[in-house]
């Protein structure tokens, strides 16, 4: 609303919310699908909780949730940009092994937002410590980074995205994958990444689309 030029004040806002009796959502604790590799040698942990990034493509978290369908599971496998909170990479398929999260990558990587050594950190499942992905990651110029196991902290940034893609879609059962999918690349690309706002510490309200513009901006200023 300060956006659009009205000014009100928090308290304002809870007494209109209590007399037309809205609520804010509690977000529960998913269950997580993080199966340890026992075999390989984790990453180091190159974020260590600082989930700030100083421009685009230097740092992205991934993660990988689960939608239920009438056809069974819809894996989401996503990487989110730091500095921007955009969602720059997003796959979907029925299995979550690491050909998922490999095809998220390279969407990211694709769409040539990424900086050499951007670190690319996730959990420690097998999914992200397979040969496959790290692969891909060398061949991008990435850096692979992990947190501990069993730390839901170490990659709390994106795994609060998916809390919040449930919370506004609703947690409902869909008849089948193609239309869990079609919703699911709506909220992202229509809603979250151009329509939803975020509170930066230098500029306001701004969408993750908008706050990767305003960094392409100071670039071009700069140089």
């Amino acid at each position: 609303m300060r956006r659009l030029g009205h000014h009100v004040n928090r308290k304002r806002i809870e007494r209109v919310m209590r007399e037309h009796g809205i609520s804010g959502v509690t977000r529960c604790r998913r269950k997580g699908l993080t199966r340890p590799a026992k075999r390989a040698v984790p990453a180091p942990d190159l974020v260590a909780r600082d989930f700030t990034a100083p421009a685009p493509g230097m740092k992205l978290v991934g993660d990988i949730t689960y939608i239920p369908t009438d056809e069974g599971w819809l894996y989401l496998a996503t990487w989110l940009d730091l500095a921007t909170r955009e969602i720059v990479g997003c796959s979907m398929a029925d299995h979550h092994r690491a050909g998922l999260v490999v095809d998220a990558l390279k969407i990211a990587a694709g769409r040539g937002r990424l900086q050499p050594g951007c670190i690319a950190h996730s959990d420690r499942g097998s999914e992200y410590r397979s040969d496959e992905l790290r692969c891909e990651i060398s061949r991008w110029g990435l850096r692979q980074s992990m947190g501990r196991t069993g730390s839901c902290f170490d990659n709390v940034a994106a795994e609060s995205f998916f809390a919040l893609l449930k919370e506004e879609i609703g947690t409902r059962r869909w008849p089948d994958r193609p239309s869990a999918r079609a919703d699911i690349f709506a909220f992202v690309e229509t809603f979250y990444n151009r329509r939803r706002l975020r509170r930066h510490p230098r500029w306001g309200y701004l969408t993750p689309w908008e706050t990767r513009q305003r960094h392409e901006q100071e670039h071009t200023l700069a140089a």
